[in-house]
């Protein structure tokens, strides 16, 4: 159903980043597919100058698609809009929390007196400390582990997983990864951090266990100056443990690579400035291919979808030891991606989703009258 089909319905707007290419960002990938999903809303969508999406209603907010994070400019574009915009009947806002961000927030949510809903798209490290400042009517966590960290300080939050619209990758495109990347034989996929958590050291590390059986291969697109140091180091560990490692960095064709890999892992310390299920995890159970995550982290609640195992983090023997274990039985990942992608189909599909939020935009509106 597009937009023109929608007839006479309420709108929501979809407060966030720039919804615009590139789709390297899971929170803009995450208010995309929910916003195609929406049958009983009108969702209302934040694009830059000359952007505009099908099947929604795109509103000219940002002057450009910005960098990974907004600009304080773009933030008071934004501001301006909540405060002067054409009224809607639900603001739904995407952001991790921040008092700034929540004190704009709630200003404008008491001079506008819309209904409003908060989902924490990546959960902050200081989680416990700002979330009494949030505002909202109803909290969205994607996880259970955020949903207990609110539980903690008093806020309730009902637990939706992220929307997921489904990946195909036709048999050639591989192929033509392959070739491009130069991967001729199985190899096991990092798509991880490289700044903020120990995961591809710990990758690295584990790689220079193997035997040469593998290809180790690490898809990382550095964000910051910071990253880019790091990602300096993290080629000389490399060099020093004579590991079979390829660094990709951003590439377009990351579900190609994804589909072509024996295993996706995702071992880490933190998930700081991710998604709590990363989608990049849940793109690969749909590709139906197993993924090894930390058992510490959020990303643990994929077990359940039977095509993920976990270890704890920082421990490349660990890692390694689980990797050969699954690339050495074919049988045993065949039927974790089956599970997998039936798991992510069930959980995760845009329809599932957007329902789970329309109920709560009806709740929210019969809370304010």
């Amino acid at each position: 159903m597009c937009a023109s089909d929608r007839g006479e319905m309420r709108d929501v707007l979809l407060v966030s980043k720039p919804i615009a290419p590139p789709w390297t960002d899971s929170n803009k990938n995450l208010v995309r597919d929910l916003a195609g999903a929406l049958r009983r809303y009108r969702p209302r969508v934040m694009v830059p100058v000359g952007v505009s999406l099908p099947g929604v209603v795109s509103e000219t907010v940002y002057t450009a698609a910005g960098a990974y994070a907004p600009s304080r400019v773009a933030n008071a574009r934004v501001f301006a809009r909540l405060l002067a915009g054409p009224s809607v009947d639900v603001w739904h806002f995407f952001f991790a929390p921040n008092p700034l961000t929540l004190r704009a927030g709630a200003v404008a949510r008491v001079v506008r007196r819309v209904p409003t809903v908060h989902t924490i798209a990546s959960a902050p490290d200081d989680l416990e400390r700002v979330a009494p400042m949030m505002f909202a009517d109803a909290v969205v966590a994607l996880s259970e582990h955020s949903a207990r960290r609110l539980a903690a300080v008093g806020v309730r939050a009902r637990v939706i997983p992220p929307a997921l619209a489904p990946v195909h990758v036709a048999a050639a495109e591989v192929a033509a990864a392959r070739r491009r990347h130069d991967l001729p034989g199985p190899y096991v996929l990092y798509p991880g951090d490289l700044e903020h958590s120990d995961g591809a050291r710990t990758f690295i590390e584990a790689s220079a266990r193997d035997d040469g059986a593998l290809t180790w291969v690490i898809a990382a697109r550095p964000k910051t100056a910071r990253a880019h140091e790091a990602l300096a180091g993290l080629t000389t560990l490399a060099t020093e443990r004579r590991a079979n490692v390829r660094f990709l960095g951003e590439i377009g064709d990351i579900h190609a690579v994804l589909a072509g890999a024996e295993l996706t892992t995702l071992v880490v310390d933190t998930l700081h400035a991710k998604m709590d299920l990363p989608l990049v995890l849940l793109e690969s159970l749909g590709l139906r291919i197993p993924v090894v995550v930390s058992s510490t982290t959020a990303a643990a609640e994929i077990l359940p979808s039977g095509g993920a195992s976990a270890i704890g983090p920082s421990d490349p023997a660990a890692l390694f030891a689980e990797v050969r274990s699954l690339v050495d039985a074919p049988a045993r990942r065949a039927a974790m991606g089956l599970a997998g992608e039936r798991w992510v189909a069930a959980t995760c599909a845009p329809s599932v989703v957007a329902a789970a939020h329309e109920i709560l935009y009806d709740e929210v509106l019969a809370m304010r009258g």
